[in-house]
């Protein structure tokens, strides 16, 4: 029987031959054992179960068909909390946290001790948004999206994470403006990759596409929220979107356009990277 430290020394070959890094398998074996209780290195020469051997091999079979390791484990952590995730829901990224502490950070400064209103619109599996109610209690949050699909595993993370919100089915402002929605905050990690852009298969061919293009230059929600967010924001307030790490000119000009009193910020990513948009209004 194979020990988890046969486990830990298994398919190198094969993983680099896909060109996927090694530490894949480290994570995943890791996630396995965290699942089960079992401390990795202290049981590191211990014998493996039958079904974690199972779990762990078939795992693997999907890793090496370039399937991402979020849809094997069915989960990824996001700001320290658990999200389910799956082929309905895009994966959230680690860029996408910095938002949302950007976003907190603002909440800390601008509203402290305020009751306000927030939407995710695009919510996905509902990470930045359910997050945002997790560190702010006090928040009242909607989560929007146009895939029910996707609106039911954002469901279910909240009731995983014990998060009181609103859910609306819809496209963009949509279902908030039928609802007369009133917001402090709107963020949204629209789809923003250009419908053209060659993208890794791990991407391409396992997340949803409705959650990754947007449109022939990857502006076509940003236009549609920026038009239209008047409608249902309070007289002042704040936008924060996910952008691509070469639209900060494209976005600012937009902001421009729609908000020509607001005072419009880019701020980049731990890569240093253009990827996180405040507008102040």
């Amino acid at each position: 029987m194979k020990t988890y430290n046969d486990l830990l020394h298994s398919y190198h070959k094969e993983l680099e031959e896909k060109d996927i890094p090694a530490a894949t398998l480290r994570l995943f074996l890791f996630e396995l054992c965290q699942e089960r209780g079992i401390d990795l290195y202290r049981d590191i020469d211990r014998e493996v179960s039958k079904e974690f051997l199972e779990r762990f091999e078939s795992g693997m079979q999907r890793i090496l068909q370039e399937e991402p390791l979020a849809y094997v484990l069915g989960y990824r952590w996001f700001y320290g909390y658990r999200f389910k995730v799956n082929g309905d829901v895009l994966i959230p990224r680690d860029e996408t946290e910095e938002l949302a502490a950007l976003i907190l950070s603002v909440i800390d400064r601008e509203y402290a001790g305020k009751e306000i209103a927030a939407a995710d619109v695009g919510c996905g599996s509902g990470a930045i948004g359910l997050t945002l109610k997790k560190e702010i209690p006090s928040l009242k949050i909607t989560l929007t999206d146009i895939s029910a699909e996707a609106l039911e595993v954002a469901k279910e993370n909240a009731k995983a994470l014990d998060c009181e919100a609103d859910f609306l089915c819809g496209d963009m402002l949509e279902p908030l403006k039928e609802k007369d929605a009133k917001l402090d905050i709107l963020v949204s990690n629209p789809p923003y990759i250009p419908q053209e852009e060659v993208l890794e298969t791990s991407v391409v061919d396992f997340e949803p596409h409705v959650a990754l293009f947007g449109g022939e230059d990857g502006l076509r929600f940003y236009r549609i929220l920026l038009s239209g967010a008047r409608e249902i924001m309070k007289e002042h307030g704040y936008i924060f979107f996910e952008i691509g790490w070469n639209q900060r000119k494209n976005l600012l000009a937009l902001a421009e356009q729609y908000f020509p009193e607001g005072r419009a910020e880019v701020f980049k990513d731990i890569n240093g990277k253009d990827r996180m948009f405040q507008l102040k209004f």
